[in-house]
């Protein structure tokens, strides 16, 4: 056979969508692809995702990166979860961790064991079970063996799409700056045949990667893919970001506030805090907002405020012909639980296992189409319950929220765990059966019943069982060293005060 031709791949735009995509194809696919990225200093990036989930680390991993250098790089942090004020009620708590609570049975999770002990005089609360929820609340975190500690990262988006861009033109992607002035079409196949650029450069690939952010140059403006409106299930359609100087050691987690149309988020990173507000407008203004988000501050700003404007949804189609959209131009999932950058990945990750060799595939797009649909739409699904399932009903956002139709597959996971305490995972879903716990159980619904295997055990058994993981976790978590402590000896970004890392 004849070697083939590489696959020659434009990625239009840059940010953490487009270098995540050419550092993740440069490394894995090396020379099988000739990889090009348009993007212009011109034109401003949304930069504004700190919060991130676990896949990350395995991401990283994949593409050989080195923990402590990136972390220095990005000036990051580890996060263990999410702490969630005034969800459930104005004055209410919960914690939605990583990793596991307990210790499941392979017919049955932890909370029904846990429920059993309930009604047996057990007063312990779920989160007690928990390694990363208890080491996150005391402010604890060390890398542990085997893994046994989930984390994932609060950085500096911006700095992250830097350093990525580093490292793919170091494997051989090629950096063209402009602004696309023209998508060209084949007249015959309708497929993307170049860009134009404004400076008069035209541009051909095999492949378009369409990294322009809400603006969709390709797949939506060429190309005519239509969008889903979510905003029926998912109200809040603004946002405001701002950055506040340190005020105290990094804390291993995100804040999330809620208040009367929408929430706030607190995110510490080495060298700073991100803050921001996310609002409804129809019952929020954004002046409004601001007073709100400006009034609620540790630290001094030091930015000016990001305006957002956005519309959670998903592109009726991620690959169309030969174009892929990947990040915000595919859809939007507001930024409740950090899924942003981990929807990016998972594209990447996806595409790469699907890359064509030569001619696209029609069943590879309608593949890659069907699984990006699910992975939208459940987390859309995850994203929905921390708004409807709320006991609040002091404001007219909360009380739409609380009355809001949801998704029959929303209501199905519900009323199958308010019943019988069962949470069941499908096809890969990423946010596994303890965080649906964690948040239903947070938000208010307590099972009605819970598995019988539970009660196989006698009470002295389950006694034990109890109380060795209470123990296991607090015995654990009094080893660990805090936080701030462990980021400044393991990836102490210069220019950061240690006392605040």
């Amino acid at each position: 056979m004849n070697e083939m031709k590489p696959l020659r791949v434009v990625i239009a735009g840059g940010g953490t969508a487009g270098w995540m995509t050419a550092a993740a194809m440069g490394r894995t696919l090396g020379r099988t692809i000739d990889l090009t990225l348009v993007e212009s200093d011109a034109i401003g990036t949304v930069g504004v995702g700190e919060s991130t989930i676990p896949p990350l680390a395995t991401f990283n991993r994949l593409l050989n990166i080195n923990e402590a250098e990136f972390m220095r790089a990005t000036e990051a942090t580890f996060k263990l979860g999410i702490l969630f004020d005034n969800w459930k009620t104005p004055d209410s708590r919960y914690f939605h961790s990583f990793g596991l609570t307990g210790k499941d049975h392979w017919s049955a999770g932890f909370q029904h064991f846990w429920l059993h002990g309930l009604q047996n005089g057990h007063t312990a609360p779920y989160d007690d079970y928990c390694l990363e929820l208890v080491a996150a609340l005391q402010g604890k975190f060390a890398h542990l063996p085997d893994n046994r500690l989930n984390y994932a990262y609060q950085l500096d988006a911006t700095r992250f799409a830097k350093f990525l861009r580093q490292m793919a033109e170091g494997d051989g992607t090629k950096r063209i700056e402009g602004k696309i002035a023209r998508v060209e079409l084949n007249p015959e196949s309708g497929h993307i045949a170049a860009l134009h650029l404004e400076a008069g450069q035209r541009i051909e690939g095999d492949l378009f990667i369409d990294c322009t952010g809400f603006r969709a140059l390709l797949i939506g403006e060429a190309l005519h893919v239509g969008y889903d409106d979510w905003t029926h299930w998912l109200p809040c359609d603004a946002a405001i970001a701002v950055q506040t100087e340190n005020v105290g050691p990094a804390l291993p987690y995100t804040r999330a506030m809620a208040h009367d149309a929408g929430w706030q988020w607190r995110i510490p990173l080495q060298h700073r805090t991100g803050n921001g507000i996310v609002y409804c407008s129809r019952y929020l203004t954004r002046e409004a907002a601001l007073e709100r988000l400006l009034g609620n501050l540790e630290g001094q700003v030091i930015t000016e405020p990001n305006n957002l404007r956005f519309t959670t949804g998903a592109r009726r189609r991620q690959w169309h012909r030969n174009c892929v959209s990947i990040g915000l131009s595919s859809g939007f999932m507001e930024p409740l639980e950090a899924t942003s950058i981990h929807l990016i990945q998972r594209s990447i990750l996806r595409l790469i296992r699907m890359l064509p060799a030569g001619e696209i595939s029609e069943r590879d797009v309608a593949e890659f189409n069907n699984q990006q649909d699910q992975d939208m739409e459940q987390i859309r699904d995850f994203l929905i319950l921390h708004y409807n399932v709320t006991e609040r009903r002091d404001s007219p956002f909360w009380r739409h929220c609380a009355s809001m139709p949801i998704p029959d597959s929303l209501t199905q996971k519900i009323e199958l765990f308010r019943e019988t305490g069962r949470v069941f995972r499908k096809n890969e879903e990423l946010f596994a059966e303890n965080s649906w716990v964690q948040v239903m159980m947070g938000q208010g619904i307590m099972p009605r019943t819970y598995h019988p295997i539970a009660g196989k055990l006698s009470p002295d058994e389950l006694d034990r069982l109890l109380g060795m993981i209470r123990e296991n976790v607090s015995k654990t978590v009094a080893s660990l060293p805090r936080h701030a402590d462990y980021v400044a000896d393991f990836c102490h970004a210069k220019d950061v005060n240690p006392a605040y890392a």
